[in-house]
């Protein structure tokens, strides 16, 4: 007997959650159909796709096979459930979606609320972090990374490019002096955006062409863009944010010199895209394309 298109559903979301509870959360099913469902796919194939244990399920060898190879065929069927319904109904069905906190914070706070408002029929899930996310088992529809555009074996779309300079509090200007060159800003508190210590060397450009590299110290080094903003709104040194979002009550530092560009890409599991991320997409790239740091590519 053929197994039916929807054993091919269960059984990739039991293989995406690694257990019945979670799968069977996701499905509106109980968790003791879904393992009778799945044994009796196993049965009718003639393989074992997984190892149950009591406390976790994982994939057999042969399963993990049959899980790639069926999660291609059920993400391209929902896609073409879609597609066929759009002409006569509103983009609807769950989307997950992760961005950057502090994009979200500086670029888009009404833009979320917005999204919903223009979509009732989407169901909207949000990671703000900047964690690793496998974009083929970790079920996002779309991630956003400040970040160079990944090769060609990543589905990915150039949203834009932040422009970012040096900033810094008057009170420090005022107590430490304002530099006049790169090469200034090696005797002064410099704060790094990153904790990796190849970040200690700036690469500065005018828009002449030319360029200079410097290495900074500072006793401070924050991964965070707002707490980054923050501290150098106290006054504890010279750091690098994005322009025309470093607010009023900050200096521009070197303001003939910049950084090169950081791309921002928004990354998809498959090319086989549904409504409502088609539509979130269009709608993101529309609200970044308004902000005057952002050069929409």
């Amino acid at each position: 007997m053929k197994p039916a298109l929807d054993d091919l559903e269960l059984f990739v979301e039991v293989a995406r959650n690694r257990g019945f509870t979670r799968a069977g959360a996701v499905l509106g099913m109980p968790a003791s159909t879904l393992s009778r469902r799945i044994t009796q796919l196993e049965q009718s194939i003639g393989v074992r796709l997984l190892n149950r244990t009591t406390r976790k399920v994982g994939l057999t060898e042969a399963g993990a096979v049959y899980y790639e190879r069926c999660r291609l065929i059920v993400e391209e069927a929902r896609v073409a459930h879609e597609l066929l319904q759009e002409e006569t109904s509103l983009p609807r069905g769950l989307l997950r979606v992760s961005l950057p906190s502090s994009l979200v914070q500086t670029c888009l706070q009404d833009a979320l609320l917005d999204f919903a408002r223009q979509y009732p029929d989407i169901e909207c899930e949000y990671d703000l972090s900047i964690r690793k996310i496998d974009l083929q088992t970790d079920g996002y529809d779309v991630v956003v990374r400040v970040a160079q555009p990944p090769d060609s074996r990543v589905v990915s779309r150039k949203l834009g490019e932040l422009a970012l300079g040096l900033y810094a509090s008057r009170d420090y200007l005022r107590a430490h002096g304002q530099p006049q060159t790169p090469t200034d800003l090696a005797m002064h508190d410099c704060l790094r955006s990153s904790t990796q210590r190849e970040d200690a060397i700036w690469h500065l450009r005018q828009a002449s062409g030319q360029t200079q590299s410097v290495r900074v110290r500072g006793r401070i080094a924050v991964n965070q863009v707002l707490v980054l903003h923050h501290l150098i709104g106290l006054g504890a040194g010279i750091g690098l944010l994005s322009i025309n979002h470093a607010g009023a009550g900050l200096v521009r530092v070197l303001p003939d010199w910049s950084f090169e560009p950081k791309p921002l890409v928004a990354l998809f599991p498959s090319r086989m895209m549904p409504a409502r991320t088609r539509v979130f997409l269009d709608f993101l790239a529309q609200r970044l394309g308004r902000v005057e740091t952002l050069h929409p590519g």
